[in-house]
């Protein structure tokens, strides 16, 4: 069974040989200072060259590391074709916001639209392109980031967080902006080739915005998001950060084929709260930077165990990740009985 066909039937709950070992991208980002030094392709350079960053995405494959290519490797696109002004990071740290682009939910009709033939956003919709015609049985996967952690990122987080409860209607008109957004940039991904889309909303958690706003604003626009792409029949993963003992219920309601946690979320307790789902996760990240091979394996086969059905990281690997490592964490998952 190839990596494409494996992944597209354990988010769609059939039975496989053994769990997939997947690293979307995004958020969840898989490019390491030594994978880079191993191929020769460097960031910040890669997040502006289509031809780069495929090749880099490739290389998380062809190196061993996980079973699939995903692309972009940060989580800022979106807010900087809205209009935020972006800082591309280095090798050792990653894009972030460093000017926003408006200062209310209420000013949200001075943003720009996302361009889908300029900018990064074009640049991502290009490396697709370039692996969907070199990449035949590994899955492509395209990132979005979620809703709440785009929203927050175009507005200062704290004035975006006050404006849900003080200017609620218009906090929702401007995540309708956005999500609308994120659909157009969703759409022409898989149209572009992504065998797979997966949203990462980090800023949305249970715990920032309480269960009820966690419903109203996190729940609502992600399956708003998803809804959207629907008719495309494209498999669906959404990330979520943080505690859920809170949020169980509301979490359930997402739309996507598979719901990812961090490792805050023990993997049995998900599986306890979330019997009919198919889970994704979630070895910790610091073990993966700082522990050994025999930790990595350990926690593998008990995410495994636990009823993880997609293994993967918590989160975005750090860049000092050994190889060795990732490696192993492929290797334990392609020698378990699922």
């Amino acid at each position: 069974m190839n990596p494409k066909k494996r992944l597209k039937m354990s988010l769609n709950g059939e039975r496989v040989d053994r769990p997939p070992c997947i690293c979307p991208g995004g958020m969840m980002n898989m490019v390491t200072a030594e994978l880079m030094e191993r191929v020769g392709i460097y960031l910040p350079e890669a997040h502006t060259d289509a031809r780069k960053m495929a090749d880099l995405a490739k290389a998380v494959y062809e190196q061993g590391c996980f079973e699939n290519c995903g692309v972009p490797f940060c989580m800022t696109i979106e807010a900087e074709e809205m209009g935020a002004r972006v800082d591309l990071g280095s090798q050792i740290y990653e894009p972030h916001v460093i000017k926003y682009a408006i200062d209310s939910v209420s000013d949200y009709e001075k943003l720009s639209g996302i361009d889908l033939t300029k900018g990064r956003a074009k640049v991502v919709l290009d490396a697709i392109r370039i692996l969907k015609e070199e990449v035949k049985d590994m899955p492509i996967i395209g990132n979005l980031t979620g809703p709440i952690s785009t929203a927050s990122s175009v507005i200062e987080p704290v004035v975006f967080y006050k404006e849900l409860r003080k200017k609620n209607a218009e906090a929702h008109a401007y995540m309708n902006f956005v999500t609308e957004q994120l659909i157009a940039f969703g759409r022409a991904q898989v149209e572009a080739g992504a065998d797979v889309i997966t949203i990462a909303d980090p800023s949305g958690t249970g715990e920032i915005l309480g269960p009820r706003f966690f419903k109203e604003f996190a729940v609502r626009y992600i399956n708003q998001l998803l809804d959207g792409l629907a008719d495309l029949h494209v498999e669906t993963i959404v990330h979520i950060c943080g505690h859920m003992k809170n949020v169980y219920k509301e979490v359930n309601e997402v739309h996507s084929n598979a719901l990812s946690f961090d490792s805050a979320v023990p993997m049995m307790d998900a599986r306890k709260n979330l019997a009919d789902r198919v889970l994704m996760g979630n070895v910790s990240t610091y073990t993966l930077e700082f522990g050994s091979e025999e930790a990595v394996r350990r926690l593998a086969g008990n995410c495994i165990k636990c009823g993880s059905d997609i293994v993967s990281p918590a989160c975005g690997l750090g860049m000092s990740s050994p190889l060795r490592n990732i490696q192993a964490l492929l290797s334990s998952v392609e020698e378990s009985d699922g």
